[in-house]
């Protein structure tokens, strides 16, 4: 089977996620790494170094911002030329956005955060979350090639070989768009939590604390400034129900949930989150779960591996002075 991996970065920093597809297209035999944008041949490097079989270089200044049409156009192209069997990409919004515009093109389909691949004769069968998560759902696309996307941490990341090489493949921008960008601007580049292999999340609860004697939004910054230490103790990040982001408690790069960030990290703390639905889609493929709640009957628990029953103001500080005598901090 010839796959292709798309390499999503921005600014040619890459998406972890794009080399555990790498990986998962390695098991299913040749693998021909897909590069865009414009100075990226460490990246054409890096991806010989996680295993690629061959890389494309697309580099064009014209791709050097990502928009949509030239990114689907020159995806096309070369799907047209090379007949891959499958296309695989990390599930981002950049890729959801291109991988179905070129779907259309190519007369197939795009199977979205497939978090499983067997093979059933010559058929690949995936397996992928419906219903908010709720049911898992074994599907084939009937089209070729096979497109879908991954989400990160659905797949071992390949060991990267140093030194090991190969040489790259030029082709052409297809740089025909109906779009230009006129700028942008990042808001919190820093906070990644989709490749966090530990999150610290914090909920309305973050908020609730009248022993401390102040206002809602004090409460809060205090409280996400707890659940921060501990992030960064155990070397994670700060995620966030969207009842905090929507109470300006914290912004929306943190939010986990189906309105936020899909995340699976091995190790989810959630405090003072209830459990809504929409917030456990996010967060249930974590490899161990963690809640700390006031609310004994509180959904989020029926998630949870453990469950801590009490005031996470008094709970969150001890749970971090454990682990730096612990860690011997």
């Amino acid at each position: 089977m010839k796959t292709f991996v798309y390499i999503d970065h921005f600014k040619n920093d890459v998406q972890p996620a794009s080399w555990e597809a790498l990986g998962l297209a390695k098991s299913f035999g040749t693998c021909v790494a897909l590069v865009f944008g414009s100075d990226t041949d460490e990246i054409a490097k890096a991806a010989f170094e996680y295993g690629a079989d061959e890389v494309v270089i697309v580099d064009d200044p014209a791709l050097a911002d990502y928009r949509a049409e030239p990114y689907a156009s020159t995806l096309t192209a070369l799907a047209t030329s090379a007949a891959p069997d499958l296309i695989l990409f990390p599930t981002t919004a950049r890729t959801r956005e291109f991988a179905a515009m070129s779907a259309v093109d190519l007369n197939t389909g795009v199977l979205t955060d497939v978090a499983k691949f067997e093979m059933n004769g010559d058929q690949l069968v995936a397996t992928r979350p419906i219903y908010e998560g709720k049911v898992l759902e074994k599907t084939v696309c009937s089209g070729k090639p096979v497109m879908a996307t991954i989400p990160a941490r659905a797949f071992p990341k390949p060991e990267r070989v140093a030194g090991k090489a190969g040489t790259a493949i030029k082709a052409e921008a297809k740089i025909d768009a109906l779009t230009t960008v006129q700028g942008y601007a990042a808001t919190e580049s820093a906070v990644n939590i989709g490749d966090a292999a530990v999150i610290v999340s914090g909920g309305r609860g973050v908020s609730n604390n009248p022993a401390l004697g102040l206002d809602e939004a004090e409460t809060a910054k205090k409280g996400f400034a707890m659940l921060g230490e501990l992030a960064a103790l155990l070397g994670g990040a700060v995620g966030a129900s969207r009842a905090a982001v929507d109470g300006g408690y914290i912004t929306y790069a943190h939010q986990v949930g189906q309105t936020g960030k899909v995340v699976a990290p091995d190790l989810y703390i959630a405090c003072g989150i209830s459990g809504a639905i929409q917030h456990l889609v996010g967060m249930r493929n974590s490899k161990l779960i963690v809640a700390i709640n006031k609310d004994a009957d509180a959904p989020v628990f029926n998630q949870a591996r453990y469950g801590v029953v009490g005031d996470l103001f008094a709970i969150v500080p001890a749970l971090t002075e454990a682990m730096k005598k612990k860690m011997g901090k």
